[in-house]
């Protein structure tokens, strides 16, 4: 394989790359050595592979680019939360979070670049969608996340979710090519139980999940557990409605075995009622599954409100009476805008 153009670094496969050595005079172990940089260390550059000669890192300057994520921002919460303007190699700003807490550590990353599905209560929605993000960026997230974990709070990075900037499951194939980057031995070793790829709601691709028999986590980002109430905030809903979604979840279950968990934004006199309650309870007999009801983050447009708290813990009682696992997440990074349905590049390096 005679390469003449550069080419990324990253989008070459272990086996592409020892041809490329022994094209050009080198060991073949040299692959091995130079995969270690890219995927256990994260190197983000050509000049931090201390291992390998200067003659080979000239080598590899001269054929490949290394188009690595860089920090553009770094905004720290009074929570301790920290919210990150990635650049990516374009240009392109897309945000991730730190959120530390007694238990986990967890790197929330995005795998687009704004979104397509305008879900009213969703600051990210209001942008348009630029592009899908590539695996080895969204592989960047992580790893620069990973670093901030352990520099700022002396602990490892325990959990990633996708729940970021963009709709996971319509950037299929690389937010699957990420995980085995992050879960792999030959890269950041985490567990795949420790991820957590959160979805809108798209049927077709729930079922392909199922079919790929993922070892992740499934998210399902319902808000409502009503056909009209979800067509109102959620337009995916009209092509993908509570019942195309349930038979995809069981679907999804049946060959993962892998409980679902059902993000639940309660809106004061919306969804936070008893029978908006007993709608939800209904739909959870599907599959076996968890709730986290989640506080509400007001954008911009106030459209909504945070629901009240005596409402909150009322709906979580009713559904804890019908024994399922429910938590109430409160919201994180808020006065940074680094809190859920709040990522929307409003960091000054945007505007850079």
């Amino acid at each position: 394989m005679k390469i003449n153009s550069k080419l990324n670094i990253r989008h070459q496969s272990l086996e592409e790359l020892k041809e490329f050595f022994i094209e050009n005079g080198d060991k073949p172990f040299r692959a091995k050595q130079l995969y270690e940089w890219l995927w256990i260390k994260s190197a983000r550059s050509f000049q931090e592979m201390t291992n390998l000669s200067i003659k080979t890192r000239e080598l590899l300057e001269n054929n490949f680019t290394l188009p690595a994520v860089s920090v553009a921002e770094e905004q720290i919460s009074d929570d301790t939360t920290i919210k990150n303007a990635f650049k990516l190699a374009d240009g392109r700003i897309t945000e991730g979070v730190l959120i530390p807490s007694n238990k986990r550590m967890t790197a929330c990353i995005s795998s687009q670049v704004g979104c397509s599905l305008n879900c009213a209560f969703c600051a990210t929605g209001k942008l348009k969608l630029m592009r899908n993000i590539h695996f080895d960026e969204i592989y960047d997230q992580v790893a620069i996340i990973k670093e901030q974990a352990e520099k700022h709070y002396q602990r490892p990075l325990s959990n990633v979710v996708y729940m970021g900037m963009g709709e996971p499951l319509l950037n299929y194939s690389q937010v699957l090519k990420s995980i085995e980057k992050i879960t792999s031995k030959d890269g950041l070793g985490m567990s795949p139980k420790r991820i957590t790829v959160s979805t809108a709601g798209i049927a077709k691709m729930i079922r392909k999940l199922g079919d790929d028999e993922v070892k992740f986590n499934l998210a399902l980002s319902l808000h409502a557990a009503n056909d009209l109430k979800r067509n109102r905030i959620m337009p995916i809903n009209e092509q993908n409605n509570l019942e195309v979604l349930k038979e995809a979840l069981i679907y999804f279950y049946e060959k993962t075995q892998t409980r679902v968990t059902y993000e639940y934004i309660i809106f004061k006199d919306f969804n936070d009622q008893i029978e908006d309650a007993q709608e939800l309870a209904e739909f959870c007999k599907a599959v076996p599954c968890k709730i986290n009801i989640i506080e509400y983050n007001p954008i911009d447009d106030g459209e909504f409100q945070q629901a009240e708290p005596q409402n909150v813990d009322a709906f979580a009682a009713y559904l804890e009476s019908k024994n399922l696992i429910v938590n109430i997440r409160r919201s994180r990074g808020k006065d940074i805008d680094a809190a859920c349905g709040q990522l929307a590049n409003k960091n000054k390096a945007v505007m850079l």
